[in-house]
């Protein structure tokens, strides 16, 4: 088994260093949670579902490409959010990024997430090449 840990400027790795954002094992790309975060780890404010959804797809984007991938490689995606009710901007962001064939999708209603001003949080797997071009 081959792992590789890859980096994007387009999703800085979050301090202390204490997990991946991507980990590339035998071309299947294994996104962390992402969310609408800047590069210090603060949370960027005054944003909702729908920028935040823009802002984490964007970063996911950028790490599927540092891994020799496109985002019609993505696969699978995991949404969690603070309140389902806003669902559709999360899909409105998502229709941006993707086309055709969605990825298989899973959608969690949470009672909160890392810090009070993050709404949504994604994850992501990828086959990397292998994906419906």
């Amino acid at each position: 088994m081959t792992i590789r840990r890859i980096l994007s400027p387009a999703a800085p790795e979050p301090p202390p260093e204490l997990w991946s954002n991507c980990l590339l094992v035998d071309g299947v790309a294994y996104v962390s949670g992402l969310t609408a975060r800047a590069g210090d780890g603060s949370a960027l404010k005054d944003q909702d579902e729908y920028a935040q959804a823009r802002i984490i797809f964007g970063k996911m984007k950028g790490l599927i490409e540092a891994a020799g991938g496109a985002m019609s490689d993505v696969v699978k995606i995991t949404v969690f959010v603070t309140d389902i009710r806003n669902n559709t901007k999360v899909w409105a962001a998502r229709r941006e990024f993707f086309s055709g064939d969605f990825p298989a999708s899973t959608l969690v209603e949470v009672r909160a997430l890392a810090v009070p001003e993050i709404l949504v949080e994604i994850e992501a797997i990828a086959h990397i090449g292998k994906g419906r071009r």
